[in-house]
């Protein structure tokens, strides 16, 4: 199968490379990753792997199946569009909106299974298929790989546990304005090391004032590496506001702390006043009402934590091709034909 992996935004390398290296593993599978030069201009795979920044030649690989987790592909693209997200957002609105770029939905688990069901059931253009999310593989495979570096950090600060703060980057949601003084203030009370790491799209005025903060305390890290996971791994709590890292987390059997999050279902300790960051890390660390919340996440958001997601995903393209054939392209209104163009340019056709 000629597979793309199509990568508007550096987070999605992270999320479809257990998809490359299960395509490998399987044999008889080409695999191409598409690049956007201008979002991603350092591809860290540019070494590894077979990638272009080409639109022009992800059209004369003539992909059978394009791996997306972002929100636009190009509707001139052959292959089968399969959208595979980018997280676990749900309280996010844009999470649920149909552009009509995908023929198939990839879904993580039974909450989002039951949502996208009824979506394709309005729209009928596209299909839902249940198999978890792929950067799980990844982490199944590493759970213990980063327990030495963990443990060096923590043996070097004299300190228990380790913090992760990973806040979003949209400006409506983020505690980037306010944690400051908060993390300073658990830093200082606390028995624990915080590593700061942010999104790839934070402002460049929040990014700074965060390193100047770690700059200027030893008990805090700024981390510049492009991923998050690795510090999902090592962190025994973690910190945020309202992203999919929390979910991420959570399904680590994890505790979290979030200082105002917008959700309509909370499952982790929140908190509306950054005075009480102390109390609630002692809460989300030690209270039991904490663990059967997150067990409720596990079960619901992605149960399948078991290294065969992108397994399952390669299993589903081949099925919807040998049932549909090769789509060739999406029929799209103007707009949508607008919008896809406007991002990634034009193509000769053969």
């Amino acid at each position: 199968m000629r597979i793309v992996l199509f990568c508007e935004n550096k987070y999605a390398i992270d999320i479809l490379y257990p998809i490359h290296k299960e395509a490998l593993k399987e044999g008889g599978n080409e695999t191409l990753w598409y690049v956007h030069k201008k979002r991603i201009p350092d591809f860290p795979l540019s070494e590894e792997v077979s990638w272009t920044n080409s639109i022009q030649s992800v059209y004369d690989f003539s992909p059978e199946a394009i791996f997306v987790p972002g929100n636009i592909v190009p509707y001139y693209l052959p292959g089968v569009k399969i959208q595979v997200f980018h997280g676990y957002a749900a309280e996010k609105k844009d999470h649920w909106v149909i552009r009509r770029y995908f023929d198939t939905y990839f879904t993580q688990g039974p909450f989002f299974t039951r949502g996208f069901e009824k979506l394709a059931k309005k729209y009928k253009d596209f299909e839902v298929l249940e198999t978890g999310w792929p950067r799980q593989d990844w982490i199944k495979e590493n759970l213990h790989t980063f327990d030495e570096d963990k443990n060096r950090l923590l043996q070097e600060a004299g300190k228990k546990y380790l913090v992760l703060y990973a806040p979003t980057f949209s400006p409506s949601l983020t505690s980037l304005p306010d944690m400051k003084e908060g993390l300073v203030d658990l830093v200082e009370n606390r028995d624990v090391l915080v590593i700061i790491k942010v999104h790839p799209l934070t402002r460049q005025d929040w990014v700074d004032a965060y390193k100047e903060l770690a700059a200027n305390h030893k008990n805090i890290i700024w981390i510049d590496d492009f991923s998050v996971t690795k510090y999902q791994l090592m962190a025994d709590l973690m910190i945020s506001d309202t992203s999919s890292t929390i979910y991420e987390f959570l399904l680590q059997n994890k505790p979290v702390v979030t200082y105002r999050a917008v959700a309509k279902d909370i499952y982790w300790k929140n908190i509306t006043e950054l005075s009480d960051i102390c109390k609630a890390f002692d809460e989300a660390m030690f209270d039991e009402k904490y663990i059967s919340l997150r067990q409720w996440v596990i079960d619901n958001y992605d149960p399948y934590l078991d290294g065969k997601v992108a397994h399952r995903m390669l299993e589903g393209a081949r099925d919807y091709i040998r049932r549909h054939g090769v789509p060739k392209k999406r029929s799209l209104n103007l707009w949508r034909k607008y919008t896809s163009i406007k991002t990634f340019g034009r193509i000769k056709r053969k």
